[in-house]
């Protein structure tokens, strides 16, 4: 038989319980041991009230000499001592026990009590409960053990695999910043870059015409537009392009000879040397009236279609037939058209004559090789871009949009303006013969990684070509130039926001 006893056995089991006590009771000890032994029950009783929740209709201030008044034990014979005994246990066990959801929910707050403990003075009773002063702090529940282990694991998941270091989220607000500049500022619009590339056409063919129909004897091949226009280069506004107007050389008779085997000295600039003067005469080219102590001079190719085309075109007639304003821009060295379309920006096209001859390609720009009137100017614009889009080609790279993005910010930041497309495509050249990560999600770090260089390189007031390492890109940049960019550039370390205003 089981005689363990809990609130949630219920009435039957207690009287069990207790009818077995009772009965071996009252054959030990006699009547009186059983009416001791049925006192002693009911105190149990008063203490398991006092810990549990006390009945509604019930004071908890009863004093324990009522349950001697209820069970009349002085005039009572043994018999019915016994049955009062168990009535008034009974009563008061199926009060204390009244099954409640409350309770049944709750553990009992008391330790089971041996016969032993029952017997015990009364001091000894009302010190049950006390704490010992020794006594070791009870440990955590075991479901609040789990639910703090849960929380650890969940908190360390979090730290480990969900949060984002500082570090990253700066990056990525870095790359928005610099992807939201590069959209709105540096790249354009594709329908503004077409209508730039279609007037610059329209003025290509009227030119080419034109030039065919007065000098018909002139060697030239076909025009066309170049520059950063035409290779997605160009940023904040479509505003300037490219007439390329090559010259048709007899290779029997000219040479073009690099510049450092002539006494410039200098590898940007090229001289055109009229070669076979003994077999073939002057006269025999078309260019040769165009030589000036055996050189092909190119302020006097310059001066001549400045005459045959600056001069002598009819600008109001093809602004009227291109309804636009076309007019060539006198004073200078250069020879540059403006176009002011009735919508959208002026574009200026300069005219360029050009020599190829393989990969090599001169220019005649005076402004670039002056004060020598026979001196070239070999152009590296081709090979940079055409590199910058094999590299981007070949690791899916951000060079050109970076490029870009710089390009618009020297634009618009005034103390960084002396710096041109040329040294900014070569600095990013440079920075891309070491092993780093080209890709998308690197552009911010790139873009750092550029500010810091180009820091080093006008520190020491040199920024090599990355084809000709003699050239000097930061060439013509004055000291106070230098300071104010490095100035700029070394705020932008730490802020660099102050770059994408």
């Amino acid at each position: 038989m089981d005689f363990r006893w809990g609130r949630s056995r219920g009435e039957k089991g207690i009287a069990v319980v207790i009818n077995f006590l009772l009965a071996n009771a009252r054959l030990v000890l006699g009547v009186g041991g059983a009416a001791v032994l049925g006192i002693a029950t009911l105190a149990v009783k008063r203490l398991i009230e006092r810990a549990g929740r006390a009945a509604e209709d019930e004071k908890v201030e009863q004093k324990m000499s009522e349950s001697w008044e209820e069970l009349g034990l002085v005039s009572a014979s043994p018999k019915s001592i016994r049955k009062g005994l168990e009535s008034v246990v009974m009563k008061h066990v199926a009060k204390a026990t009244k099954p409640q959801k409350a309770d049944l929910c709750q553990p009992h707050p008391l330790s089971p009590l041996s016969l032993a403990d029952l017997c015990q003075p009364q001091q000894q009773k009302s010190s049950l409960n006390e704490k010992p002063v020794n006594a070791a702090e009870p440990q955590r529940p075991k479901s609040l053990q789990l639910s703090l282990t849960l929380q650890d694991r969940l908190q360390q998941y979090y730290s480990t695999r969900a949060a984002l270091a500082p570090e990253v989220i700066h990056r990525a607000e870095s790359l928005d910043r610099l992807q939201q500049y590069y959209s709105t500022r540096a790249a354009l619009a594709p329908e503004v870059v077409h209508r730039a590339e279609s007037l610059a056409l329209d003025i290509c063919i009227e030119v080419q015409g034109f030039l065919h129909s007065t000098n018909p004897d002139m060697p030239l091949g076909e025009m066309s537009l170049g520059g950063s226009l035409l290779d997605d280069l160009q940023v904040v506004r479509a505003d300037h392009a490219c007439l390329l107007v090559p010259l048709q050389l007899e290779p029997s008779l000219w040479r073009l000879i690099p510049g450092e085997e002539t006494l410039l000295t200098h590898p940007l600039h090229w001289m055109v040397r009229r070669v076979n003067l003994e077999y073939f005469p002057r006269g025999r080219s078309y260019w040769d009236r165009f030589l000036v102590g055996g050189y092909l001079s190119c302020r006097a190719l310059v001066s001549m279609l400045s005459k045959a085309v600056m001069e002598t075109m009819n600008w109001p007639s093809l602004s009227s037939t291109l309804d636009c304003l076309v007019r060539p821009v006198l004073g200078g060295d250069e020879l540059k058209l403006e176009i002011r379309p009735e919508r959208g920006d002026t574009l200026f096209i300069s005219v360029v004559p050009v020599l190829r001859e393989a990969d090599v390609v001169l220019t005649a720009q005076v402004e670039l090789t002056q004060p020598w009137d026979s001196a070239w100017h070999l152009s590296l614009y081709p090979w940079e871009t055409q590199r910058l889009t094999q590299l981007d080609s070949a690791d899916q790279g951000v060079r050109r949009a970076l490029l870009k993005t710089l390009k618009a910010v020297c634009r618009h930041c005034p103390a960084l303006r002396p710096l041109t497309a040329a040294p900014l495509a070569n600095l990013i050249l440079h920075l891309s013969d070491k092993d780093v990560d080209w890709s998308e999600g690197c552009l911010s770090g790139r873009f750092q990684q550029c500010v810091w260089e180009l820091i080093g390189y006008l520190e020491q007031g040199v920024l090599p070509s990355y084809f000709k390492p003699s050239v000097n890109m930061l060439n013509g940049v004055t000291e106070e130039e230098v300071d104010e960019m490095g100035f700029m550039l070394y705020c932008a370390v730490s802020e660099p926001d102050i770059l994408l205003i």
